[in-house]
């Protein structure tokens, strides 16, 4: 009768050497203790990463008696101490236990136990395994703490473990935030076209805010997205800026050449395309709404060509993006905005200059920053400048410093457990971590990182799965009707042309000048092709071309613009794949 097979299986992955994968061993083998049959475990023993013999040795000698079984007669007596591991040393070990000396100098010697050894290695790399010792929990990599408790409760949670696994592999997909983003999208327009307008729009201009005694500050919920949470997104944006500009790829005014020069042509050639067919007429006040990327979206869709897209290419478009969002915020700020109050303005310098001070005097604690940012972002609302630049401003302001030295904070942390294992050691029961310990330890990996990182990584899920979907979904609820898609209008024909012929074409054309006249030049692994293919991907416009669209027009020739940006985007998207495509078996 065949074997039921285990409902899960558990695989652990260590080198049996070093101190910490044989205590990671010990806390698997308790866990071992608490659970059913239906658990499955098995080690694999992988290949060292070292070149020492002695730990070669060790680790192959630990296998052959695994074989037989005596791995935990073998383990204490040959590790324990400051034994030096011989064949002399080895083998007087050996004859303290009971074991089959012939078996195990056979399976020593053989080929078949390194062919293991480095098909463990081989199948743990691919599952994501970097340290020892790990383990997959069906299949799947176990990233949580090495405790029991921990491992328990991922056994236990099964469905619930692999949902939350999936879940995590969905955030890490490339393409996620542009997928979730095209599921708004759609889900908009089906709404409002199924017989669900008078809803939507009651939704949208639904009074929200805040009540004070006598005080009262409402907006309609559109304001509130379009310009509080999507001033979340600009100081996501802004810190990205400020992290290429400080440490990234245009930080080096070689590496930086390219990409800006390729986003100038990017943003001023598509603008001068809709003022061509818009110039004088009742649109022509719209020539920013074309000169903006989504990066979400562009690079979203490079995610869906995997290694086709070259790594040098994707560096490519997310400078190229980054600079291109930068001229935009530069355009909302001086040319979009809804008159001008001086009095808020000036209330917004104030505010501005105290966050600078604190900026000077390397204040580093971000939440002071974030308050500010929100009475910052009051006034400029006020003052009748677009509200999203008070983002940007807060992720400028925001001081940077170098990161801290690994091998001070990793020796003292290890000081710091070291001391705290001691004090645990001492008493009857488990003990937590002490709060001043904890406290310290949290400092000093704070310290690894600038201050924008952790703030940047907090924002980043929020934005994608949240902010930019409700962005999407009530921005482009539009009733269809006959009058916004005549696409020959003027607006909507320069919109049109303009991203889908003049993104590739301005990205390209600078691309070319800059490169035949030496100003920059492009990466070898980069053909002209696959730079046209990336311009084509450029013209997907959408969050960013219709933040711009929202400040430069209003009523139908609004939805009409949107509807625009939403055709030139599709186009921009299809054409620019397929090009990207085609171009990798070029190559």
């Amino acid at each position: 009768m065949a074997k039921k097979p285990k409902k899960i299986e558990i695989i652990i992955y260590t080198d049996f050497v070093s101190t910490k994968a044989r205590a990671g061993r010990d806390i698997v083998d308790r866990v071992m203790g608490s659970v059913g049959e239906e658990v499955g475990f098995t080690y694999k023993a992988c290949l060292p990463k070292s070149e020492d013999e002695e730990i070669w040795m060790t680790a192959k000698a630990l296998l052959a008696a695994e074989k037989q079984h005596k791995f935990e007669d073998l383990h204490p007596k040959l590790l324990d101490g400051d034994r030096q591991v011989s064949k002399d040393t080895l083998y007087e070990v050996l004859g303290s236990i009971d074991i089959d000396i012939a078996q195990f100098q056979a399976d020593f010697e053989s080929e078949s136990l390194l062919r293991e050894l480095s098909a463990n290695t081989q199948e743990a790399e691919k599952k994501g395994v970097d340290l020892f010792p790990a383990l997959t929990i069906n299949g799947r990599l176990y990233q949580g703490a090495l405790d029991e408790s921990a491992l328990l409760e991922a056994i236990e949670k099964r469905g619930g473990y692999r949902m939350e696994i999936a879940i995590e592999e969905f955030f890490k997909w490339g393409a996620s935030a542009a997928f979730v983003l095209l599921i708004a999208t759609i889900a908009g327009l089906l709404f409002v076209n199924l017989g669900f307008h008078e809803i939507y729009e009651y939704f949208r201009h639904a009074d929200f805010g805040f009540v004070f005694g006598e005080y009262s500050y409402t907006l309609p919920l559109e304001i509130w997205i379009n310009d509080a949470l999507m001033a979340l997104f600009f100081l996501l944006i802004g810190i990205e800026i400020k992290r290429e500009v400080l440490y990234g790829e245009l930080s080096d005014m070689k590496r930086a050449a390219m990409p800006v020069i390729a986003a100038i042509g990017g943003m001023l050639v598509p603008a001068v395309i809709y003022l061509a067919v818009n110039a004088n007429g009742a649109g022509a006040h719209g020539w920013g709404v074309p000169m903006a990327t989504d990066i979400a979206f562009t690079l979203g869709l490079m995610a869906l060509l995997g290694k086709r897209v070259p790594i040098s290419l994707k560096v490519f478009v997310s400078a190229l993006a980054v600079a291109d969002d930068l001229g935009a915020i530069v355009v909302i700020a001086i040319f979009y905005g809804h008159g001008f109050h001086l009095e808020p303005f000036m209330a917004a310098l104030i505010t501005l200059c105290v966050m600078a001070f604190l900026s000077y005097k390397k204040v580093y604690t971000i939440m002071p920053y974030l308050l500010l940012g929100i009475v910052l972002w009051y006034f400029v609302f006020e003052s009748g400048i677009h509200a999203t630049l008070a983002g940007v401003l807060t992720a400028i302001i925001i001081p940077s410093r170098r990161s801290g030295n690994l091998v001070g904070v990793a020796t003292q942390a290890a000081v710091v457990f070291d001391h705290e294992i001691e004090y645990a050691k001492k008493q009857e029961e488990h003990v937590a971590i002490r709060h001043g310990s904890m406290r310290l330890l949290q400092n000093a990996f704070e310290r690894l990182r600038e201050p924008s990182y952790y703030l940047e990584h907090s924002l980043e899920k929020w934005v994608n799965y949240l902010i930019l979907p409700l962005f999407a979904f009530f921005n482009t609820g539009i009733l269809l009707r006959g009058s916004q898609l005549n696409l020959l209008e003027p607006v909507n024909i320069g919109i049109i042309l303009a991203l889908c012929v003049g993104k590739p074409l301005g990205i390209f054309g600078a691309s070319w000048i800059a490169s035949k006249t030496g100003l920059a030049q492009l990466s070898s692994e980069i053909s002209w092709v696959q730079v046209l293919g990336a311009g084509c991907l450029a013209g997907v416009g959408f969050t960013m071309s219709i933040v711009v669209a929202s400040a430069a027009f209003k009523g139908e020739i609004l939805d009409a613009a949107k509807i625009s940006i939403l055709v030139a985007s599709f186009i921009s998207a299809v054409v620019g794949l397929f090009i990207l495509y085609k171009a990798k078996k070029q190559t």
